[in-house]
């Protein structure tokens, strides 16, 4: 049986930074982890007659990555369609969809996704902008954050939308003076479009989870939790494909599975998600958690508040945002959810949706201990909430790389929640500092799947690329945390949300999940640590990405 070992580099181990060391794996297992040259005297025969060396060249060994918090079939779909992560202006966007829809005239709506709501006005773009480019076919194209979509008349036209359309519950059209719908659908207002367009074949969410996992591996992405397996914002249950792909062996990754919660419906699903999780957990997909989104976010003010958004002018207004989930029917739910032994995950954005979140959970872990829960987000924790995480024992889940002074949180922020909720925006050094556990994911579409984006960011709060624009200096760099912190969270911390203690670590016996990079961010300057790149990814002792 072949032994793998590698060579002339450090190590990160899950917890710390263990300086210059070797690691030899076996079986799908880390076999040794010793000094250099040790493992070859310490092990001698052992090592077996047919060893493959691998050559770190001075760069860092780590255990794989660990997204918490992604959308791998939904980002898959987008990289396969109308993608437009990668562009920033409204020029860049409107150029990509007039060509996009010249490549592929046949198809009878465009879609895809990734614009950022920093490019328009109010981050709110037109159908007038669409109709010049597309004026045939029905356009309807998600933002980056998935709580809003924009789309063409022809769009509106064919889902019946106009002036005396009423917004749906927890919805809005974004509408002009005389009260027409513009052309951005915010929340559950995608949904009037979305159930228009045409059925997605198998095929194509196939080779979307595949496009999806293919791209996070590169990253050095060696698992994750997929934060919505249901149906979601016009896209269908990801739940099948997960479990096709894993009874077909072409799932590499090892993956969780967070089933949705209808928010339209109370206690009586839980018997449903029951059900679904023993109907797609196969392999390495595990639909062991529960998804509930309580808020929305703050760009488009449907994030909850404890006190009002503001105005242009700095006064209160009527709005405090959107409790998705009336917050008693939260506690029920959480507590049954936690009975049928369901870890649940709460996307948590506003200090009140936070605190909501924060007090289910309470009575959960009262009547059912012990069990892994997590809140996504966390861009607004009030101060006296910080504590509680550590006290009740709920994981942080870090978006870190939204924690820096962009557009996005200049233009469509900052004015509406004034100085003082300001400073408490992504607290994740207090919450270090007060004892949470800290665990990490992108949400991919909405950012980067990135890891070492998402770690420059934590530890410096100014995103990598980014300096000399505007705004590029470090957000409330207080709240940073240090390197081997932020490397804990996108490893063993995300692994242990995952219920993987064998993984997201290098010690005898773990899992070899591995990522290898072309430096050591932990003797470099921490203004370099986004400079880091994935020279491979490793699962089970396998390869699954070599660079070049």
């Amino acid at each position: 049986m072949r032994t793998t070992v590698f060579r002339h580099g450090t190590l990160f181990d899950g917890h710390r930074h263990r300086g210059r060391a070797d690691v030899a794996v076996r079986a799908g297992r880390v076999l040794a982890v010793g000094e250099p040259g040790s493992l070859d005297r310490d092990l001698g025969a052992d090592l077996g007659a047919d060893v493959a060396e691998v050559d770190l060249a001075g760069g860092l060994l780590a255990p794989g990555f660990v997204d918490a918090h992604v959308h791998t079939v939904q980002g898959g779909l987008e990289r396969i369609r109308c993608d437009l992560s990668g562009l920033r202006t409204r020029e860049e966007y409107l150029a990509e969809i007039r060509a996009y829809a010249e490549r592929h005239p046949d198809l009878p709506w465009i879609l895809g996704g990734g614009w950022a709501m920093s490019a328009f006005p109010g981050g709110t773009p037109t159908a007038a902008d669409l109709d010049a480019v597309v004026p045939d076919r029905p356009v309807i194209l998600p933002n980056r954050d998935h709580h809003g979509a924009w789309v063409n008349s022809r769009a509106l036209e064919i889902a019946g939308i106009t002036r005396d359309t009423p917004d749906p519950e927890h919805g809005r059209f974004e509408r002009d003076a005389d009260g027409r719908p513009t052309g951005t659908l915010h929340e559950a207002a995608m949904a009037v479009v979305a159930r228009h367009v045409p059925d997605v074949p198998e095929a194509d969410y196939d080779a979307a989870l595949l496009a999806g996992q293919a791209y996070l591996h590169s990253l050095g992405v060696t698992g994750w939790q997929d934060a919505i397996v249901g149906a979601y914002a016009g896209m269908d249950d990801p739940g099948p494909t997960y479990r096709r792909a894993a009874r077909a062996g072409t799932l590499t990754g090892d993956v969780v599975g967070a089933l949705w919660w209808d928010r339209e419906r109370g206690l009586e699903q839980v018997a449903d998600l029951v059900a679904r999780r023993e109907a797609y957990s196969h392999g390495r997909f595990r639909a062991t958690s529960v998804k509930i989104m309580q808020d929305g976010v703050a760009e488009n003010g449907t994030a909850a508040l404890l006190e009002p958004y503001l105005d242009r002018c700095g006064h209160p207004t009527a709005n405090t945002g959107h409790s998705f989930v009336e917050p008693g029917a939260l506690r029920a739910a959480v507590v049954a959810l936690a009975a049928e032994d369901f870890q649940v995950h709460v996307h948590g954005i506003g200090d009140r949706g936070v605190r909501e979140a924060l007090d289910a959970l309470a009575g959960a872990l009262a009547a059912v201990p012990g069990g892994r829960h997590h809140i996504a987000h966390l861009q607004l924790v009030h101060p006296d909430d910080v504590a509680r995480f550590a006290q009740l024992g709920v994981a942080a889940n870090m978006q870190a790389l939204w924690a820096c002074l962009d557009d996005q949180m200049i233009d469509l922020t900052l004015p509406f929640i004034g100085a003082e909720r300001a400073s408490w925006q992504y607290p994740f050094g207090s919450l270090h500092r007060a004892g949470a556990r800290l665990v990490a994911g992108s949400d991919w579409p909405v950012s980067t799947p990135d890891p070492l984006q998402a770690i420059h960011v934590a530890v410096n709060r100014w995103a990598y690329g980014e300096e000399g624009r505007a705004g590029s200096e470090a957000f409330l760099p207080e709240q940073a945390i240090a390197l081997e912190a932020a490397f804990a969270a996108y490893t063993s911390g995300s692994a242990w949300i995952n219920h993987r203690d064998d993984a997201g670590v290098v010690r005898p016996g773990a899992v070899a999940d591995l990522v290898v990079l072309d430096r050591d961010p932990f003797v470099g300057p921490g203004a370099e640590i986004g400079a880091a790149r994935v020279v491979s990814t490793w699962v089970d002792g396998a390869p699954v990405f070599e660079a070049g």
